[in-house]
């Protein structure tokens, strides 16, 4: 029960970020069609990111066991009282069913409504498209492939425009993102901002159907004209995409307004700094496990140098590490069965460590696959004595866990200069919001039954206006967000003021970085020529590294979780 809330608390927060994103930066912004994806991504990471969960494993000194005096335990559980308590978690659930139910049914209504519409029409197919000509007094609409609309309510001018702005809505399948907000408003109708969020949606599907349309027709200003005229038409279909709109002047001034620059295109990025503190806060469990007794070494090495061979060591890297051996600790190896694939990463090696004539070690990897890392292992004691040893992947990866001791790894590759770090841009201010509109749960109105019999044509219109008159009440019953939004709006536009100046103060930060990049340019042109080749070889070796230790912590991780297992059997 509790991992559902908590479920339900991400989700819900995660909306509320993306949205203020879209609010703050990106609504005043002529990227229609980038504008749609981000709002509906911010969807899907609602619902799928809190479902991501890291696990870190944290050891632990062994807790000692308390003894529990059974009899006084037993005594203690025996004396405790009954008491009653509410199970609030139970309560909770119910006030949410209600309202699901009571949306789920408003939205089956809404299908209902759309099917009494299109049914028994005839139907006009013209490439993909499919127009109806009803006599309803509605306003135009489309509903996936279907365009709808009253050709006697309109001049043949203001028809074409209606019908290449519905024709943008069915070739783009907005239809879909108006289901997906729909259903998203059934899930978390508790959350106020998800019926903004449903908002923004719409209105973004409208800017990308005007905008597209407005193109393909002659003449702007009559375009906007029949906008106006269209808002004189109340009657809506739900779950569709209308052409009419009550926020027309929006509509307007997105038609009117100039191409936003690409350069702007920095602020969909913003919200990534979020989403990793969201998986950093949230997204991490932590395993606590006891250690195990380790039996101290009583004299450790005083050193160890390892020597490593990657699938990405060259050969002349292999003669490098056999000249090293030779030179530092006067150890012969012999190095054979070199295979290699088309990407010239290594699937066989064989390395035979050799003393005066005889051979004293040898390490063998064969196979299809490109090899896992290997090496060799030299430790050295105190008084001087050394100890030659072959290991593979895990037991190279992290010796220093094994043994406890400083590890000196011996590696084929340059030292290199860290280029300077990026500023982290700024984050959105938070705070409280105002509170939204309660819903009266007592006064929602109940829907209408369906008679037993759907060919009685008497029932059938009685149960219709039923339905209309259900409709209706619920259109009433939904809350009023004009005075929230307005207070949101409010809080909103104070707090961009307080990014703006933060963003100002970035963009000196940024200045600063790209000088800093120039002076780290002009070092690696002094140090490895104007060439570059010597810096894009550094390069990759530095990308070679970095691949490595990733793997390397990769099998780190599965053997704490085999010791997990393990710790689990015993």
């Amino acid at each position: 029960m509790e991992t559902l809330f908590i479920y339900i608390a991400k989700s819900s927060g995660l909306i509320v970020l993306f949205y203020c994103a879209y609010y703050f930066l990106l609504r005043k912004e002529t990227f229609f069609n980038s504008n749609r994806w981000f709002l509906l991504a911010g969807l899907a990471t609602s619902v799928l990111l809190p479902f991501w969960v890291y696990t870190k494993i944290v050891w632990i000194d062994p807790i000692p066991m308390p003894t529990m005096n059974y009899s006084t335990a037993f005594v203690a559980q025996n004396i405790q009282e009954e008491t009653f308590e509410i199970n609030w978690n139970y309560v909770a659930i119910a006030i949410y069913s209600i309202g699901f139910l009571a949306l789920i049914i408003k939205f089956i209504a809404d299908f209902y409504n759309l099917n009494s519409v299109l049914k028994g029409k005839k139907i006009k197919q013209q490439a993909d498209f499919k127009f109806i000509d009803v006599k309803e007094n509605i306003a135009p609409f489309s509903y996936f492939d279907y365009i709808v609309y009253n050709s006697s309510m309109y001049t043949s001018s203001e028809l074409e425009s209606i019908i290449e702005h519905e024709k943008v809505h069915s070739d783009q399948n907005h239809t879909i993102d108006v289901i997906i907000s729909r259903v998203f408003c059934v899930l978390f109708w508790f959350n106020p901002i998800i019926w903004l969020y449903k908002k923004a949606i719409l209105q973004n599907l409208e800017f990308i159907a005007d905008s597209v349309a407005s193109k393909k027709i002659s003449d702007k200003k009559a375009y906007q004209y029949t906008l106006l005229k269209i808002t004189t038409h109340e009657s809506c279909v739900a779950i569709t995409n209308h052409f009419y709109q009550s926020l027309i002047k929006k509509r307007i001034v997105m038609l009117n307004k100039n191409q936003s620059k690409r350069r702007n295109s920095w602020k969909y990025y913003v919200v990534l700094p979020a989403l990793v503190a969201f998986v950093f806060l949230f997204q991490i469990k932590i395993i606590a496990q006891e250690k195990k007794e380790i039996q101290e070494i009583s004299e450790p090495p005083a050193s160890v140098d390892v020597y490593k061979i990657k699938n990405t060591t060259t050969d002349e890297e292999l003669k490098e590490i056999k000249d090293k051996l030779k030179q530092n600790h006067n150890v012969d190896i012999a190095i054979s069965k070199v295979k290699r694939n088309s990407n010239n990463q290594l699937t066989a090696i064989k390395v035979d460590i050799e003393k005066g004539t005889g051979r004293d070690q040898t390490i063998e990897i064969e196979g299809k696959n490109v090899i896992k890392s290997c090496g060799i292992v030299i430790s050295a004691d105190a008084n001087g004595t050394k100890k030659i040893s072959l290991v593979t992947d895990d037991k190279i990866s992290n010796p220093m866990v094994m043994e406890a001791r400083m590890i000196n790894v011996r590696d084929s590759q340059d030292s290199h200069v860290t280029p300077p770090t990026p500023p982290t841009p700024p984050v959105f201010p938070n705070g409280p919001m105002p509170q939204a509109p309660e819903i009266d749960m007592s006064k929602m109105p109940k829907p209408p039954v369906p008679p037993l019999n759907p060919k009685e044509k008497t029932a059938m219109k009685n149960f219709e206006k039923e339905m209309a008159e259900f409709e209706r009440k619920m259109s009433a019953f939904e809350p009023d967000m004009s005075a929230y939004e307005k207070q949101v709006e409010e809080i909103m536009e104070k707090r961009a003021a307080i990014f703006d100046k933060e963003m100002e103060k970035y963009d000196i930060a940024m200045e600063k970085f790209d000088a800093d990049m120039e002076k780290y340019t002009q070092y690696i042109e002094e140090k490895y020529g104007k060439d570059m080749k010597q810096y894009e070889i550094h390069m990759k070796k530095y990308e070679k590294s970095m691949k490595e230790y990733e793997k390397n912590m990769k099998l780190h991780e599965k053997e704490l979780k085999k010791m997990e297992k393990e710790s689990k059997k015993s």
